[in-house]
C-alpha cells in the first residue's frame, strides 16, 4: 500500500500549499467556510434532519450469513509478524468473534481448528487408537503458526472481556454501532488518484454512493446503512513543504465543501488523517471545529505516520495503542463538552507493525473504536489480511476496504457479508 497513488500528485502539493497561501484573495469564501462549521449547539443532533436510527445503538453484531468455509490465502507480502509466516501456511479457518449480551466485542475466543482436528475428536471414542505418525516440518510449522494465531486472538478476546462489564461496553443513544453499517467513499477532491471521491464528479459520485450502500441494506435488510464521505484532510507529502512535516493540512474552504455535499444528504463525514512526521494529536486542532458537529468523525492513517527521519511512501508508518488512545481521549472530551453522540474513530491497517500492542487499547462508550483491513489485491489475499489484522486481532469492531481499481475481482456486498467478523464499516476507494 505504500506503493498507492496518494503521494504521486505533485501537482496536488503545489495546489494545497498555494491554496493556503492565497487565503488573503479568499478570506471571504473562508469566513464563510469557517461560519457553516462552527455553530455548535448543546444538542445531540445540532443539524437539521440528522439523526441516528436508535437501532444502531440496540443492535447486535451480525453472523456471517453462511459458515466460514476454509479460506486458502497467500501471506501479504509486508507482514512482519512474531511468527514468520510462508506462503504453505495460510490455510485457517475464522473463528468465532461476536457482540454478545456481556457487551460489545463479546467475551467468547475459539481456538483456530481445522477440520482434521475436529475429525479426530469426533472419532475419538469409536475408532481404534493409531500409532503417531511424526509430522513433517511443514506440517509442524503450520501447527505452531496456528497455535499463535489462536493465542493472539484470545489474548485480544481476554481484554475486551475484562471491559465487558465496565462503562467501556455501555452504548450510548446516537451510537452508530453495532446496530447500524456504515459504506463509506474514500479520497480527495483535489484529486482523482486517491480515491473515488475525488475521482468522479460530486453529483455522480453521491449517486454512486447511495447506490452502493443501498446494495447492502439489500444483503442485510434489517440494519440500516449510514452513506458517510471521508476526506483525506490532511495529506501527507513526498517533500517537506512549508512547515517541513511532510504533510499538508487542507484549507477550510474544502473541508466546508465536503461537509455541505454531506449535509444536504444527510451522510457522514469522516476527517482522515495523514500525519507525515507530525503526530495524530498535533494534527488534531485545526479539525476540532469540524467533529464538534455530530455527523463527523475520524480515521487515523498509520501508513504515513514515518516518525522524524523518514519520507512518507519510502516506509510504511505505523502507531501504538498509546496513539489511539491519546486521540480517543480528545474525542470522548468532545462529546461530553459538547453533548455529541459517540465518535467513530477508524485505525486503517494493512501489517502487524502498523499497529503495535493493540490489545492496550482503552474502550470507551464515547468512542467507537474500527480496525479497517486496507489491503488490496485478489481475493484470496483479502480474506488473509482480513483474518490476520481484523479476526486474529480484535479490537471492538471490524472494517474492510475495497478497492473499484485494484480488487480484481472485487468482492460483492453478499461475500463481504459472509466474512467473520461480518464488517460493520465498509470503505470503498
Amino acid at each position: 500500500m505504500g506503493l498507492r497513488a496518494l503521494l504521486v500528485s505533485g501537482a496536488m502539493i503545489v495546489a494545497c500549499e498555494n491554496a493556503r497561501d492565497a487565503k488573503a484573495s479568499k478570506a471571504g469564501e473562508v469566513a464563510k467556510g469557517r461560519a457553516a462549521v462552527s455553530g455548535v449547539g448543546a444538542h445531540r443532533d445540532s443539524v437539521p434532519g440528522f439523526t441516528v436510527p436508535p437501532q444502531c445503538a440496540v443492535g447486535s453484531i451480525p453472523a456471517p450469513r453462511k459458515p466460514a468455509a476454509v479460506k486458502v490465502a497467500t501471506a501479504p507480502k509486508t507482514r512482519a509478524d512474531s511468527v514468520k509466516l510462508g506462503p504453505a501456511d495460510t490455510v485457517h479457518i475464522v473463528g468465532a468473534w461476536r457482540d454478545s449480551a456481556e457487551g460489545a466485542g463479546g467475551s467468547r475466543a475459539t481456538s483456530g481448528a481445522t477440520s482434521a482436528d475436529t475429525m479426530r475428536v469426533a472419532r475419538a471414542d469409536s475408532a481404534p487408537a493409531t500409532p503417531a505418525v511424526p509430522k513433517s516440518p511443514k506440517a509442524a510449522r503450520a501447527d505452531s503458526i496456528a497455535r499463535a494465531r489462536a493465542k493472539a486472538h484470545a489474548d485480544s478476546l481476554k481484554v475486551i472481556a475484562l471491559q465487558t462489564d465496565s462503562a467501556a461496553t455501555r452504548r450510548l443513544p446516537g451510537s452508530l454501532f453495532p446496530g447500524c453499517r456504515v459504506v463509506a467513499y474514500y479520497g480527495n477532491p483535489m484529486s482523482k488518484r486517491m480515491g473515488i471521491l475525488g475521482e468522479i464528479k460530486p453529483d455522480s459520485m453521491l449517486a454512486r454512493l447511495a447506490k452502493q450502500a443501498a446494495a447492502y441494506a439489500a444483503v442485510d435488510s434489517g440494519r440500516p446503512v449510514l452513506p458517510a464521505l471521508e476526506l483525506i484532510a490532511t495529506v501527507a507529502q513526498a517533500g517537506p513543504g512549508k512547515s517541513g512535516l511532510y504533510r499538508s493540512r487542507m484549507p477550510d474552504t474544502l473541508i466546508a465543501r465536503v461537509m455541505g455535499w454531506a449535509e444536504a444528504h444527510n451522510y457522514l463525514v469522516i476527517l482522515d488523517i495523514q500525519t507525515g512526521r507530525s503526530t495524530m494529536l498535533a494534527e488534531l486542532p485545526p479539525l476540532m471545529k469540524y467533529l464538534a458537529k455530530p455527523y463527523v468523525h475520524l480515521a487515523l492513517d498509520p501508513e504515513f505516520s514515518i516518525g522524524t527521519k523518514h519520507v512518507p511512501g519510502k516506509i510504511i508508518g505505523r502507531i501504538d495503542a498509546t496513539d489511539v488512545n491519546a486521540v480517543s481521549a480528545v474525542l470522548a472530551n468532545l462529546v461530553d463538552s459538547l453533548k455529541l453522540p459517540p465518535k467513530m474513530l477508524i485505525v486503517h491497517r494493512f501489517t502487524t507493525p502498523m499497529l503495535s500492542n493493540h490489545h492496550k487499547i482503552k474502550l470507551d462508550p464515547r468512542v467507537q473504536i474500527v480496525i479497517d483491513m486496507d489491503g488490496f489485491g485478489a481475493p484470496h489475499l483479502k480474506y488473509g489480511s482480513y483474518k490476520a489484522y481484523v479476526h486474529d486481532r480484535p479490537v471492538q469492531y471490524a472494517g474492510f476496504k475495497l478497492f473499484y481499481k485494484n480488487d480484481k475481482p472485487m468482492l460483492t456486498p453478499a461475500q463481504v457479508m459472509e466474512m467473520d467478523p461480518v464488517p460493520l464499516f465498509i470503505m470503498y476507494q
